[in-house]
């Protein structure tokens, strides 16, 4: 060890006594300078209009996406820059011993062809150092100017940095022993790393080349870790590779000293090449890889409720099988040549279940009887054929129409890219979704897992008397939220069943999680009457959602419940809407209810109701019966009788029985009876969940939160699967403009200028030695 360090010291001074050494760590400074301080500005400047930012430490140090103006985070994108800077370095490491002769020398003296290798790679681990210190003044910043700063973070993004540097420079070295020239070193150097840089880009549409290829990309495994999910696998993978031209280097010294033939010099590379990959190949078996998430939020980590799902599979597999069609617009998010990051978004999962099995089914389908009239009656087979010209890509392996529907049933899914999810015999459909994130998240990814090991529950909504459908798109129908297969917030996507029934014609399905009725138009018949009531009775959980002129209707079916509809309309003053426009807000039950709806009950969050009754209430009634929303008293009133609204802005009219006060438009009822909760909710307005208020955008209202909220409660919290975390922490940057211009100061003139200084001082008193 001490003749290790020994060379180290001695190549340490070469390098520092050379500019290139300087000259390369000024640039890289700068170049990091470049990146953070216009992006810290401009957070500083928008922070004055819009306080609210979140995840500073991410935006600024790590992110590999782009946020509006904002670049990467400076680590994040230094990434792909890290490869120019090692070759000048190294490229005389080795080379310049060979063409010097020094090398003879080197080999007739005491110390081992290993030592000098493992010396001079200890100098260049010195001087990455150097460089990974230079980097760290950038998190003095976080420190100081980011509240909450998430260091964590960017150290493990610093430590990336570190072994990415070390493994070019281990690559470096062994380029540096193949030639006497160090230029042409240098450009050995360069064309290898950009190779393992740019690799990752070749082959993705054959399997096993797109394997092979990915294994060898070095940057796309430290992007992972930068974005702070450090694991065992891909840093193990950096050792390797380290070690391997190492070995290499190694192996070259020793067998310039020796003649020996073709065979043995090819076996000893070999030799290296197969301990190496072995040791990769182990470590990157899912059962052994460790992890570690050093964001404060734990973003890269599945939520514990995700987790408890899986853990509750036990050591069952589950399988996952992605349906690709070749003629939909979705074959290109599935596409071969796209499967790598596709296969990668099931990571965090396989990392709490190792046997989740992914497997990739490729077929050509359309069942849409319009589709083959846009396309003047061609058949499957010429279209599909026609499409793969086109796209150019390979028809082979794809399934028939006739076998992928004797494989598996698709009717419903509208020939778009699905998970097919199977576990102990049971399966379900994962989709993907009509919006700018098209896969499943981590929502719609744990509620499909969790249908498969729990009994949905299932919500069945009443038919009878006009009510409105959750299968048409009209504005006033509840598909939007309720059963729109291709929207992720969709209860459909949720986990939950759905059904419907006629209370004329069948009987209330039994073990339903709810009933809802929802804005009858016409009175039940005594026979459907009595079946409510006899559910009601028995406990079961039910939903009415009446409107304002209805009241005929609805208050029969209250009778026994201790609610009422009052007579009128609530109404509500207003420079911008209707006065028919209500927007009451959330009560305290609320929470009680839903506790995701906190937040929204301390911002005073508001839902719109555009025609809504009043509720009035008996306490001597059989449940115990809590207001959810509640109108404003200082703006809305109830209005009795007849009025317009698209005329002259009404008027408070105590006269014709108007009421002012602050009214409940939606009511919680609830009771134990048969050692459970029964729940029933009662609602004066049918609308708020409807398609046309789900999709309001002049108005900042909390609508489809609050109607989950209430089917979550009454599915006893089965569904929604809850995937809340820790708020970050780091949303405020303690910055001034003055301070900016501190920085700028600092960064692109006083700390690059002393590393030129420091730098001009070495080389002067080299010269004067």
């Amino acid at each position: 060890m001490k003749k290790i360090i020994q060379i180290a010291r001695l190549e340490l001074s070469l390098l520092f006594y050379s500019p290139i050494a300087w000259l390369l760590i000024m640039i890289l400074f700068l170049q990091m300078s470049f990146d953070l301080i216009p992006a810290i500005d401009e957070i500083q400047h928008i922070q004055q209009f819009i306080p609210g930012f979140s995840f500073l430490t991410d935006k600024l140090f790590t992110t590999s996406l782009r946020v509006g103006n904002l670049p990467f985070g400076i680590f994040f994108s230094i990434l792909s820059s890290l490869y120019l800077y090692t070759p000048l370095v190294t490229m005389g490491i080795i080379s310049r011993e060979t063409s010097s002769g020094s090398i003879k020398l080197l080999y007739s003296s005491p110390v081992k062809l290993s030592q000098i290798v493992y010396g001079k790679f200890f100098a260049m681990l010195m001087y990455n150092l150097v460089i990974i210190a230079l980097m760290g003044l950038f998190l003095l910043i976080g420190f100081a100017c980011i509240d909450h700063f998430d260091f964590p973070h960017p150290l493990v993004a610093l430590l990336v940095a570190y072994l990415l540097l070390n493994t070019y420079s281990a690559i470096g070295i062994f380029m540096s022993s193949l030639t006497t020239y160090q230029v042409v070193a240098a450009i050995c150097t360069f064309a290898v790393l950009a190779f393992m840089n740019y690799i990752g880009n070749f082959g993705q549409s054959l399997d096993f080349i797109r394997d092979l290829t990915y294994s060898l990309s070095m940057p796309s495994r430290a992007e992972r870790m930068v974005a702070g999910l450090l694991n065992s696998r891909d840093v193990i993978y950096y050792f390797v590779v380290t070690g391997i031209f190492l070995g290499f280097t190694i192996a070259k010294l020793q067998l310039a000293r020796v003649s020996k033939s073709l065979i043995y010099h090819a076996g000893r590379y070999l030799l290296v090449l197969s301990i190496g990959l072995a040791v990769a190949y182990l470590s990157s078996r899912q059962p052994v890889i460790g992890y570690y998430d050093a964001t404060f939020t734990k973003t890269n980590t599945i939520v514990k409720t995700t987790q408890e799902v899986l853990k509750k599979m036990g050591d069952e597999p589950l399988e996952v099988t992605a349906y690709v069609n070749g003629l939909h617009s979705s074959y290109g998010f599935g596409a071969p040549v796209g499967r790598i990051p596709a296969t990668a978004r099931w990571e965090p999962y396989l990392r709490f279940k190792s046997n989740l099995n992914l497997k990739w089914v490729y077929y050509y389908d359309y069942r849409d009887p319009q589709f083959y009239v846009m396309n003047q009656g061609k058949s499957l087979k010429t279209l599909f054929a026609e499409q793969a010209k086109a796209a150019d890509f390979d028809t082979a392996g794809f399934l028939s129409p006739e076998q992928i529907r004797k494989e598996v049933d698709l009717r419903g899914e509208n020939d778009r890219l699905v998970f097919q999810l199977k576990y102990k015999g049971k399966t379900t459909f994962l989709r993907t979704f009509d919006d700018a994130d098209f896969w499943p998240g981590e929502g719609e990814i744990a509620a499909a897992m969790k249908r498969l090991i729990v009994t949905p529950p299932k919500v069945v909504f009443a038919t009878d008397g006009y009510q409105r459908s959750i299968d048409k798109i009209g504005d006033r129908d509840y598909k939007m939220l309720i059963n729109n297969k291709f929207m992720r917030n969709s209860m459909v996507n949720m986990g939950f069943d759905l059904d419907s029934v006629s209370l004329e014609q069948a009987q209330i399905p039994a073990g339903i999680s709810v009933l809802v009725i929802g804005d009858p138009r016409v009175q039940f018949s005594p026979v459907a009457r009595a079946k409510i009531q006899k559910y009601v009775a028995d406990g079961g959980n039910l939903m009415i959602a009446g409107e304002p002129g209805k009241q005929a209707i609805v208050n029969p079916l209250l009778d026994s419940m201790g609610v009422k509809m009052r007579n009128g309309t609530l109404v509500q003053k207003s420079r911008d809407f209707s006065y028919g426009l209500v927007t009451p807000t959330l009560a305290a039950a609320a929470v009680v209810m839903s506790p995701r709806l906190e937040k929204a009950y301390k911002e005073k969050a508001k839902i719109s109701m555009p025609g809504a009754a009043a509720l009035s209430q008996d306490d001597k009634g059989p449940f115990t019966i809590q207001p959810l929303l509640m109108t404003n008293e200082k703006i809305a009133w109830i209005k009795k009788g007849q009025f317009v609204l698209d005329s002259a802005a009404l008027v408070f009219d105590a006269k014709t029985g108007d009421e002012q006060g602050a009214f409940p438009s939606s009511l919680m009822l609830t009771r134990k009876l048969k050692n459970k909760e029964q729940r029933i909710l009662i609602t004066g307005d049918a609308d708020f969940f409807s398609n046309k208020e789900l999709a309001r955008s002049n108005m900042e209202v909390v609508n489809g939160s609050f109607a989950i909220g209430i089917f979550g409660w009454f599915a006893d919290g089965i569904f929604p699967v809850d995937l809340s975390r820790p708020e970050s922490r780091d949303n405020k940057l303690m910055l001034t403009k003055a301070g900016v211009s501190t920085l700028e100061i600092l960064y692109y003139g006083l700390i690059p200028g002393a590393i030129f200084l420091l730098g001009m001082v070495l080389l002067i008193r080299r010269k004067r030695k």
